[in-house]
Parts: C-alpha cells; structure tokens; sequence
C-alpha cells in the first residue's frame, strides 16, 4: 500500500526533487488534488524531458519546442509515466508550481493547498491502464495522508483554469477514476 510519510514524501517512489517550490503559506492545509498531463516535446512519450523540466535541466537545443520553455520555473508534485512508473519532485507538505492562475471553489492561487499530479500524455490521448491503477494507488495514499481531499475535492487543471488550460482533456476518464477509488473515498461523488 503506498502511503505518504510525514516529511510529505511517498515511501517507496523515485524521487527527483525540483527547485521549483517554495513554502505554503502559514496554516495552510492541503485540501486540492489537481491532475494535468504534460508531454515533452508535445505529443511524445519517453526521454526523461519532463523530468529535466521540472528539475531546471531542460537542454534548448534538443528539440526547437524547448526553447520556448526552458525559462519556465514548473513543477508538480507528481508525474505517472505511461509505464505507470511515479516520480515525485516536491514534498506534498511544500508549493510546487503546477496551476499558474487558478480558482477553485471560490479561492485563487490554487497551488498554496493543492497537490499537482501530471500524467504523460495529450488531451486527446487516451492515457494508460497502468497509469489509472498508479493514480489510483496515489490517489487514495494522499486522501488518508490529507482528508480534506474527497472527491468533490479532485479537479483537472481545465477546471481551475478555465480558458487558459485544457488538460487533462476528453481522453481522461472521469468517471472510471473516480469509481475506483477505494471505499469510503468514492461514496461522495466527484
């Protein structure tokens, strides 16, 4: 059973910490969980450029697209590869900097309570079953971690960023990750 240590850390997992967090504000609880997918360059699977990414080692002259984005301070806290293979790049108790300008339910800047789970892919690549099984794992490990994340309390980054962002896209199945969550996590609905 994957499970959350209380340095914030997920026992277990490969790490890859990133520069790219900072504290969360004083009493402040994590209550969000954001998913989003990323591809590095767009559309390609594979190459550890996610990981450079939100470690601040991306190469420009890789590929042209990286060009654009090597200035970018990003992270998450989480990335579940197509393999189902998890990395975790900041400790869930500390900011990463995954959802840029957002609101949710009435608050903005949603990285000061949220955890940010990126999943290799596009918005209209249907993402992996080992993927599904990984974020579920993740998924229950973080709710009995931080309770005040329920289902209600799950969100795509095209939710808190309405008109900026559009992952995880049409190809997430909604419905079939959150009828998998483990009792009593999915008896509330999404």
């Amino acid at each position: 059973m994957m499970q959350v240590a209380d340095d914030g850390w997920v026992e277990g997992v490969l790490r890859c910490p990133s520069a790219h967090f900072n504290e969360r504000p004083v009493g402040e609880t994590v209550s969000l969980l954001v998913i989003h997918n990323i591809s590095l360059p767009p559309g390609q699977f594979g190459g550890g450029h996610v990981q450079e990414f939100f470690t601040g080692h991306l190469d420009p002259d890789v590929h042209p697209y990286f060009a654009g984005i090597v200035a970018l301070r990003v992270s998450a806290h989480f990335l579940i590869e197509r393999t189902g293979s998890l990395t975790q790049f900041v400790s869930c108790l500390d900011r990463a900097w995954h959802a840029g300008a957002s609101h949710h339910g009435g608050r903005p800047d949603c990285n000061d309570f949220s955890v940010g789970v990126e999943l290799e892919g596009t918005d209209d690549t249907p993402f992996t079953d080992e993927q599904y099984a990984t974020l579920t794992r993740l998924s229950d490990a973080l709710m009995r971690r931080f309770p005040e994340i329920t289902p209600y309390r799950v969100t795509g980054h095209e939710h808190i960023a309405r008109g900026r962002k559009t992952d995880p896209g049409v190809c997430f199945d909604w419905r079939r990750y959150l009828c998998s969550l483990p009792r009593p996590h999915n008896e509330t609905g999404r």
